[in-house]
C-alpha cells in the first residue's frame, strides 16, 4: 500500500502531537517493510527532515490549520499522490478528501475548553464542521485514551466500534538519563533550590494560573524554599501567567524557561524534586509518564484521562479545581520522601504498559484492516 500521513505538525514545537507523530514514523520505519510512505510537511520540517530509508518520500505541504490553503491546497497536494490510505495524525483535514483515510484523535480539547484559540467565529465554525466531518467519513478512528473515546461518543454521537484505543508510547531515552545533578543547566536557569516542575503548552485547560497560585500558597508557608519550573513556548495571549507571577511578586521562585531542548528537557524532569500536572482536561496526557520514566514522581489531577495513564496509586492526584488540595500535594511531595520513592518506583513500573513500538504496531493493524 501507498500510505500518506499528515506530519504538518512534526516537530518538538508541536508538543505531543509533534512527539507522537515523529515517533510513528521512526518505528513505522523500523517495523514495517512492505508499505510505502508519502510524509507530508511544513517547509521547516520538510527542509531538516531525512527520510529514514527509500520507502519513505516527502512531500512540501506548507498549509496552516484551519486555513483556505488547507482545504484546497493539502487537497490537491495529496490527491496528486494517489493514495491507497491516508492517515491525518490530527482532526485538521480537507473536508473534500474522498480516498480511504484513518484519523488519530488525541483530545476534544476544543469542544470543551475553546480557550483564546477560539474566540475567532470562523475557527469555531471551522473547527466543528472539520472535526465532525473528518469523523464521519474516516474509515477508522484511533483515540488515544478511553476517555477521549468516551468524549467521542458523547460529544460527536461516533459509533462505538469505529474508534480504536490506542495508546501513545514513553521514549525510552527518558529513563537513559544520567542522574547526575547539572549544576550547569541550574545555573543558566537560574535555579538555585529544590524545584516542581510542569511542562507543556499554555492554554486555560492546563490550569497553569491554578498551579502558580497553589505554588505560591504553599511555598510561603515554608518560607520560599522552593522553585516552580514552567517550559513550553511564551503565548502573548496568556499573558495572565507572566501577570499572575509579578503580581504575586515571585519572579525569583516562578521561572519561565520557555521551549528547552530535549536534553535540558531530560535534565528538568531527571532533577525535579516532583513533576506536577494540574490540568483540567487532557486526552492522553504524555507529561506525566515522560516523567515516571525519568525517576521523577508525579503529582497529577484526578480528572479526565490523566487518572486512566497514571494508573491508580503511580501519581498522588489532587483536585485541580481546589487550590489547596493541590498546595497539600506539593507539601506531601516535599516533605515525605517515602512517599516520594514509591511513586517513583510504581511509575518506573507503569511506564513499562506504553512504549511507541507498540502502538505503532496496533496503528499498523489498523492500516490492513482497511
Amino acid at each position: 500500500m501507498k500510505i500518506g500521513i499528515d506530519a504538518r505538525m512534526y516537530g518538538v514545537s508541536f508538543t505531543g502531537i509533534g512527539r507522537y507523530t515523529s515517533e510513528l514514523i521512526e518505528n513505522l520505519a523500523s517495523l514495517d517493510n512492505e508499505n510505502e510512505y508519502v510524509v507530508f510537511m511544513r517547509k521547516d520540517a520538510f527542509e531538516s527532515f531525512m527520510p529514514p530509508n527509500n520507502r519513505f518520500k516527502k512531500v512540501m505541504a506548507d498549509f496552516p490549520h484551519y486555513s483556505f490553503g488547507e482545504q484546497i491546497g493539502f487537497l490537491k497536494v495529496i490527491n496528486e499522490e494517489k493514495l491507497d490510505l491516508m492517515h491525518f495524525t490530527h482532526f485538521n483535514a480537507p473536508i473534500f478528501y474522498n480516498r480511504p483515510y484513518v484519523v488519530t484523535i488525541h483530545d476534544l480539547t476544543l469542544s470543551f475548553f475553546p480557550g483564546k484559540k477560539m474566540t475567532n467565529f470562523f475557527h469555531r465554525i471551522a473547527y466543528h464542521i472539520v472535526i465532525k466531518n473528518v469523523t464521519k467519513k474516516a474509515k477508522q478512528i484511533i483515540a488515544v485514551s478511553e476517555n477521549t473515546k468516551k468524549d467521542l461518543i458523547k460529544a460527536l454521537k461516533i459509533d462505538p466500534e469505529k474508534i480504536s484505543v490506542i495508546y501513545n508510547g514513553v521514549n525510552p531515552k527518558f529513563g537513559d538519563v544520567d542522574p547526575t545533578p547539572r549544576p550547569d543547566l541550574m545555573k543558566k536557569l537560574g535555579l538555585q533550590k529544590p524545584y516542581f516542575l510542569y511542562t507543556g503548552v499554555w492554554r486555560d485547560h492546563k490550569n497553569i494560573v491554578g498551579l502558580i497560585k497553589a505554588f505560591d500558597s504553599f511555598n510561603k508557608e515554608v518560607g520560599s524554599q522552593y522553585n516552580l519550573v514552567i517550559t513550553g513556548p511564551h503565548n502573548p495571549t496568556y499573558n495572565e501567567i507572566p501577570n499572575t507571577i509579578r503580581d504575586l511578586k515571585i519572579e525569583d521562585d516562578v521561572h519561565l524557561v520557555g521551549l528547552v531542548s530535549e536534553a535540558d528537557l531530560f535534565g528538568l524532569y531527571k532533577n525535579a524534586l516532583s513533576y506536577i500536572f494540574p490540568s483540567f482536561y487532557e486526552g492522553f496526557g504524555l507529561p506525566p509518564l515522560e516523567a515516571m520514566q525519568c525517576g521523577t514522581p508525579v503529582a497529577a489531577s484526578n480528572v479526565s484521562a490523566t487518572p486512566e495513564v497514571c494508573g491508580e496509586g503511580n501519581a498522588l492526584f489532587f483536585d485541580p479545581y481546589n487550590a489547596e488540595d493541590m498546595k497539600n500535594a506539593m507539601k506531601i511531595m516535599a516533605t515525605d520522601p517515602s512517599v516520594r520513592q514509591r511513586l517513583v518506583d510504581r511509575g518506573h513500573e507503569r511506564v513499562k504498559f506504553f512504549s511507541w513500538d507498540k502502538m505503532t504496531r496496533e496503528v499498523l493493524q489498523i492500516y490492513k484492516s482497511i
